[in-house]
């Protein structure tokens, strides 16, 4: 009988942490655990993820190895004229604002996040995949009581749950959105999972499923094709390193955006003694708000247009980039210096000394569910923060940027903190604010993740409650935009799930923002 390993392990739903707790209970390693998560996840947190989705996991072996399995959506290796494809906005509202989104089988990158989770698991893991999905089918078959976040997010994405009549069945299966505290099942996706779990990924990729969804799109006004799927590949990449104080950053390397932000972020932030400054206080954000400033003019310098260029991470990093927005921080600073959204998120750590940290996505989801599967696809093509030169205007055949940014920070070698976020846009500053909690401030992994936020993006600085020591001097801001108090923590700010070992000693948090949960064992 296998012998059970002690973890930790964080995610946006507490059933989600318990499908990963269940590995290391039958003696699964932390590969395990986090594939037997983002497979939980499909059911449980069904608005913000989907096997025919994509993301990101960064993983640090016991070997010391450090891999980033990149299994985001690809483009389609042809277009058609636009004209012929099933693409139409929806207007989402959040509440405080109305966002446009676009959804339709035109909409649908070829999905990643199943044939990532096989790769992962066949390169790392130790338990049969038959055991790894046995959480989520049970979850499928017998049901989950809807929490009050998954309900608001029901609520904020009807426009696409009602929008085809296979979401309803799921989503809507007595004419209305399911409500917190009624029962989610979907019968269709247990059966899928444990096909799958029989066949392998090119049961998904080449087999039925696959021909159901190309026959779909040719059909119906989407994109792809069988080329598209059967090519697809999960790729290993080097992760971005760079050094935080005195710990090891490991991060999301080029084309995806968001870890090489977020390693600039703290570069610049390496250069200030945060011990002289108290944490909430108008000198702390100003500082932060400099820094994402900074770091969002830093981008501009022809960033986003490099992105597919091997060595953009290191050019974007080297210091001849870098020193002009440190001297304009440090310039501006008044006190002395020495040095320097649908998504969810799984971290996860182990006794053996492996860490996983894994961020997945459906976009919002594009309302197409493929037949039978209880499977909604990507609206990856859709989202409009993914494709700034326009719609249809794609490079084809190649991986989609994103702002995914699973992060591990070692220290002597050995991981410390395991992170990442959900947030589009908001993703980086949240991770690049609790790496600072932890590191800069000596927080606990709990308060370091629960403590308000900020985020600074088109001359708007956004403020969550708590800082006590605010004092409102718009003199002291560092731009003449506008300043938005927010009345309570929102999930507009991110997700972050974190676990921590310090000392022998493991511990974690999950994000209330997005009703995150922590599970250890034992």
């Amino acid at each position: 009988m296998a012998v059970p390993i002690r973890g930790a392990i964080a995610a946006g739903h507490e059933k989600t942490a318990e499908a990963g707790i269940e590995m290391f209970r039958l003696g699964g390693n932390v590969f395990d655990a986090v594939c037997a998560a983002v497979l939980a996840s499909f059911v449980v947190e069904p608005t913000l993820t989907s096997a025919a989705g994509g993301g990101f996991l960064l993983a640090h072996t016991h070997h010391n190895q450090n891999i980033l399995f990149d299994f985001f959506p690809q483009t389609p290796r042809q277009k058609r004229s636009p004209e012929a494809i099933d693409f139409y906005p929806v207007d989402v509202n959040f509440g405080t604002a109305v966002q446009e989104f676009h959804i339709g089988l035109g909409s649908m990158a070829v999905p990643g996040t199943m044939g990532g989770i096989f790769h992962v698991h066949k390169r790392l893991g130790r338990l049969p995949f038959k055991v790894v999905t046995e959480p989520a089918v049970h979850y499928a078959k017998t049901g989950v009581d809807m929490t009050q976040f998954q309900a608001f997010c029901f609520q904020i994405l009807s426009p696409i749950l009602l929008a085809s009549d296979e979401a309803r069945a799921v989503y809507a299966p007595n004419g209305t959105l399911l409500k917190a505290g009624e029962r989610l099942t979907i019968p269709a996706l247990a059966e899928t999972l444990t096909h799958l779990a029989e066949q392998g990924p090119r049961a998904f990729y080449q087999g039925e499923i696959a021909q159901q969804l190309v026959k779909d799109c040719q059909e119906r006004g989407g994109y792809l094709t069988l080329d598209d799927l059967k090519h697809y590949q999960v790729i290993e990449r080097e992760p971005l390193m760079t050094c935080y104080r005195n710990t090891t950053f490991l991060t999301n390397p080029p084309p995806s955006s968001g870890g090489t932000l977020i390693a600039f972020a703290l570069s610049l932030l390496s250069h200030v003694d945060l011990s002289q400054i108290q944490f909430g206080s108008t000198e702390h954000l100003t500082l932060l708000a400099q820094v994402m400033r900074l770091t969002n003019e830093a981008r501009t310098d022809g960033y986003d247009e490099r992105l597919y260029e091997a060595d953009i991470a290191s050019r974007f990093l080297a210091d001849r980039h870098a020193e002009p927005y440190k001297a304009q921080l440090l310039a501006q600073l008044p006190y002395s210096v020495n040095k320097w959204g649908s998504t969810t998120h799984v971290s996860a750590i182990d006794s053996e000394g492996n860490a996983a940290s894994a961020t997945t996505s459906n976009g919002e989801g594009s309302s197409y569910m493929i037949p039978g599967t209880g499977i909604m696809v990507n609206n990856m093509l859709g989202e409009a923060d993914l494709h700034p030169n326009g719609f249809h205007q794609w490079q084809e055949n190649v991986r989609i940027s994103s702002m995914m940014a699973p992060t591990i920070v070692l220290k002597d070698r050995q991981p410390e903190i395991v992170l990442g976020s959900g947030g589009s846009n908001r993703i980086r500053t949240a991770i690049f604010q609790v790496i600072s909690n932890i590191v800069d401030f000596n927080m606990p992994v709990e308060d370091a993740v629960n403590f308000p936020r900020v985020h600074w993006e088109n001359d708007v600085f956004n403020v969550e409650p708590g800082f006590d020591q605010l004092a409102i001097d718009r003199a002291q801001f560092p731009f003449n935009g506008e300043l938005t108090l927010w009345h309570e923590q929102s999930l507009f700010f991110g997700g972050v799930h974190a676990v921590e070992e310090q000392d022998d000693l493991i511990s974690g948090a999950g994000d209330r923002r997005r009703g995150g949960a922590i599970a250890t064992y034992p």
